[in-house]
């Protein structure tokens, strides 16, 4: 026999031509460019194992969702209210502001919307979230918030890896590089992002940068085929497939002993042999017919205005309830982006969301799982407290809200302040990187600790900072 066809070329070609439709040669005949692009620099096989690894001392939370807010949402017109602003109406700003647009500066701007107290915790929320309002005896809200740039991308880069530059890994695969995956038939990191089109920035919001790639996050759909190119495209017999995957393994082994230490060959295989198993898990997943009808009601499914987001929230519980570690949900564009019609446009972006999150808050809540999972909403950055274009409000980035809940932090707490306008933090205020040290912390990691070899540097996802771990919200 030609030791040739031994090739792993010779085979797959072979392969593709002769057993045409399985899912593992599918997905080898389709463009790698992601994985091309990758950079990683491990040398060893511990550096890329997914298995569960230990935490450095006792965590929190296991797991992470993530409902990250593209655009910027205004804290002084959803969570951070601010009297002065209708007092001052139409005034000019005491002082000097930060903004990105300094020729359609205007006046003071007060919110359209009001304010109430609500839970036991007397927390003031807008009108325009009744449904979160709800929980906010469960939510850590943080409103000393501030960040580095005023511009989207880079405050988008700050907020998912650490740093105003791209090409970094993001946060969801520093923790998996940390912890490994508790599921061995998904994805570690899964990203839920909109069906009606990808955030600003792409695929970069969850890259794994210059981490070895099986560190990204994965996408999974919320409607339609959930993972392209998962399934084959004609039925084969189960023993058949079988006995391929088993001949592809030897093939893969044999190729692997002859080429130690090569990070971006194990992600690959190691890909592939998760594909495999995803087969049946992800299906039974993302499957939310398998919800009762209350439940599916209860995100808003059947709502044209609801049921996208509401989707991709219950499907985050499902996927933290078998074991994925990370998941991120995206929405379209920046709906939080409110240059022009404020009014309207945050009014929308409630619409779609307020719902949806207080039934996941809930859900998890309900069935034990909101202790071990942290609940993190925002974006990255917030909004000014003057008008832009009459009816809009420019990028804030000196002091901004989050919140989180579950996973150990403070429930019903408010943490930090901006000033009296809403304009910059001022009281107790957190960085990105105090936020980001904060989240590994709760998951029983150091920054200090977690680094990853590169260019003989030891790298972080806090990197040169020296932030501090915000004990004041941890439960």
């Amino acid at each position: 026999m030609n030791t040739d066809f031994q090739t792993r070329r010779r085979f797959f070609t072979t392969i593709g031509q002769g057993l045409s439709g399985i899912a593992l040669a599918e997905l080898l005949s389709q463009d790698t460019t992601a994985f091309e692009r990758a950079t990683p620099h491990a040398t060893t096989p511990t550096q890329i194992d997914l298995t569960p690894k230990p935490p450095h001392f006792a965590p929190r939370a296991k797991s992470v969702i993530q409902l990250f807010m593209h655009g910027g949402p205004s804290q002084v017109d959803l969570l951070d209210p601010k009297p002065a602003l209708d007092k001052y109406d139409g005034q000019k700003f005491p002082g000097v502001i930060d903004v990105q647009q300094p020729e359609q500066a205007g006046g003071i701007l007060k919110s359209p919307f009001k304010f109430k107290k609500h839970g036991q915790a007397g927390i003031a929320v807008s009108e325009i979230m009744p449904h979160v309002a709800t929980c906010v005896d469960d939510l850590c809200v943080i409103r000393s918030m501030w960040t580095e740039h005023i511009n989207h991308e880079p405050a988008l880069w700050m907020m998912h890896t650490g740093r105003t530059i791209p090409g970094r890994p993001s946060i969801g695969s520093w923790v998996v590089y940390g912890l490994g995956s508790e599921s061995q038939d998904l994805p570690a990191y899964v990203v839920l992002d909109d069906p009606k089109g990808l955030p600003v920035d792409g695929i970069r919001n969850w890259s794994s940068g210059w981490l070895p790639p099986q560190f990204q996050g994965t996408r999974f759909r919320a409607t339609g085929t959930p993972v392209w190119n998962l399934n084959p495209t004609r039925e084969v017999p189960a023993p058949l497939q079988q006995a391929r995957r088993e001949l592809l393994a030897r093939i893969d082994q044999a190729h692997r002993a002859a080429r130690p230490g090569e990070a971006e060959l194990d992600a690959r295989i190691a890909s592939y042999e998760l594909a495999a198993r995803m087969q049946v898990s992800a299906t039974a997943a993302l499957d939310v017919s398998q919800e009762t009808q209350a439940t599916q009601a209860a995100y808003g499914l059947g709502n044209d205005t609801t049921d996208s987001y509401g989707r991709r929230c219950l499907l985050a519980r499902r996927l933290v309830e078998r074991g994925v570690r990370y998941v991120q949900l995206f929405i379209d564009s920046q709906i939080w982006d409110n240059h022009t019609g404020l009014e309207a446009g945050i009014r929308g972006a409630c619409d779609r969301t307020d719902q949806p999150v207080a039934a996941l808050l809930a859900d998890l809540k309900q069935r034990g799982l909101l202790d071990e999972t942290l609940v993190i909403w925002g974006g990255e950055f917030g909004r000014l407290p003057i008008s832009q274009s009459k009816n809009g409000r420019d990028h804030g980035r000196q002091g901004f809200t989050m919140w989180m809940a579950g996973g150990g932090v403070k429930a019903g707490h408010v943490h930090g302040a901006t000033d009296e306008f809403g304009y910059a933090a001022v009281e107790n205020r957190v960085s990105v990187p105090d936020l980001h040290a904060t989240i590994l912390h709760l998951l029983g990691l150091d920054h200090h600790r977690l680094t990853f070899p590169r260019n003989g540097l030891d790298e972080r996802l806090t990197g040169v900072y020296e932030p501090r771990i915000v004990n004041e919200i941890v439960a």
